[in-house]
C-alpha cells in the first residue's frame, strides 16, 4: 500500500527544513571560520588606525606578539563570532530581497536575465545601510577590546585592563556613555558601508559575468576569485572612512576628542597628513580576499540549495 499523499508531503517538508537548518549551520560555520582567519589581521589594522606607537604592519605584529603573545591578535573576537551569522544574514538577505523587488526575478532566473548593475548597486547599498544597525554595537566593543594592549599575565601591582571582556565592555559603555554610546561611530560606519556594499556586489556580479557563459552559474573557483576581489575593491573604497570610524569609536574614552565625522577627518589630516586615511589598506586587502571568497561561496551554495 503506497503512503498517503499528505504523509509524503509532510515528510518532504520536514526533510527540507532539516536540510535548510544544516545549510544555515554551514553558513554560520563558514562565516565564523572566515572571521577567525581574518581577525588577527583586523586587530593589527585597528591598532594601526587608532594608535601612533607602531611604525608599520610588521612592527605592530612583532610588538603585539612579544607583549601579549599570540592571544593578543584575537582580542575582541567573541562578539563578532556570535553575531557574524546574523550580520551576514541581514546583509545578504536584504540584498537578495531588494534585488527581487527591483527585478521581479528569482536567483535562478537572474543568470538568464541578469539584473542591471544599477539595481545591483542599489540593492547592495540598502543591504549595507540596514546591516549597520546590527553591526555597530558589536563592532564598537570589538574595537575597544582590540585596543587593550595589556599582557594577559600582568606583573604584580600593574593596573588591570579597562574592560574584563565583551560583556563587561558593553555594560561599562552603557553606564558611562549611555545607550547612544553603544552606537558611537555608527554614522561613519553608515557612510562607509552604504556605498561600499553597493560597490562590493557590483564588483562580484561583474567578475562573475565576465568569467561565465550567459545563462550558466559560475563555478566554485570563479565564485571564490570574484568574491575575493570584490572584498579587496570594497575595502579600497572603505578604508578612509574605516579609519574615521575606528577613531570615533575610541574617542569615547577621551571626552571631547572629536565633535563628529568631519572634525575627525580634518583633525587627523592636519596632525598626520592625508596618508592617515589609508592606514590598514594593505592588511585590509590581504584579509579581504580569503574572508569574502568563502562568504560568497557559502552564499551561492545556499541560494542554489534553497532554489
Amino acid at each position: 500500500m503506497s503512503p498517503r499523499p499528505h504523509a509524503c508531503l509532510t515528510q518532504h517538508l520536514v526533510w527540507r527544513r532539516l536540510q535548510r537548518g544544516q545549510l544555515e549551520f554551514l553558513w554560520s560555520l563558514a562565516g565564523a571560520l572566515g572571521l577567525v582567519l581574518g581577525h588577527p589581521f583586523d586587530t593589527v589594522k585597528v591598532r594601526l588606525q587608532t594608535q601612533t606607537t607602531y611604525r608599520g604592519i610588521i612592527d605592530c605584529m612583532v610588538k603585539t606578539y612579544r607583549h601579549e603573545s599570540l592571544l593578543g591578535f584575537f582580542k575582541g573576537m567573541s562578539f563578532p563570532i556570535a553575531s557574524i551569522a546574523m550580520v551576514n544574514s541581514v546583509l545578504f538577505g536584504v540584498y537578495s530581497n531588494t534585488l527581487l523587488a527591483l527585478t521581479a526575478t528569482s536567483h535562478r532566473e537572474r543568470r538568464a536575465q541578469p539584473p542591471s548593475y544599477i539595481h545591483v548597486f542599489i540593492a547592495g547599498c540598502i543591504g549595507g545601510f540596514v546591516q549597520v544597525y546590527c553591526l555597530a554595537p558589536f563592532d564598537l566593543i570589538k574595537v575597544r577590546l582590540q585596543n587593550q594592549t595589556e599582557p594577559r599575565a600582568r606583573p604584580p601591582g600593574s593596573p588591570p585592563p579597562r574592560y574584563r571582556g565583551p560583556v563587561h565592555c558593553a555594560v561599562s559603555i552603557f553606564q558611562e556613555e549611555g545607550p547612544r554610546g553603544l552606537f558611537r561611530g555608527a554614522w561613519a560606519l553608515t557612510l562607509r558601508d552604504t556605498p561600499t556594499m553597493g560597490i562590493y556586489f557590483v564588483t562580484y556580479e561583474w567578475l562573475c559575468r565576465q568569467s561565465t557563459r550567459d545563462g550558466q552559474d559560475p563555478s566554485p573557483a570563479r565564485v571564490l576569485v570574484a568574491g575575493g576581489f570584490a572584498g579587496i575593491a570594497s575595502w579600497a573604497v572603505a578604508t578612509p572612512l574605516d579609519v574615521i570610524k575606528s577613531r570615533l569609536q575610541m574617542a569615547g574614552l577621551k571626552r571631547g576628542a572629536y565633535r563628529g565625522v568631519l572634525d575627525c577627518m580634518v583633525s587627523s589630516a592636519r596632525q598626520e597628513g592625508l596618508g592617515v586615511f589609508f592606514r590598514g589598506l594593505t592588511i585590509n586587502s590581504a584579509r579581504a580576499f580569503p574572508v569574502n571568497a568563502v562568504t560568497f561561496l557559502s552564499y551561492e551554495y545556499l541560494l542554489r540549495s534553497w532554489g
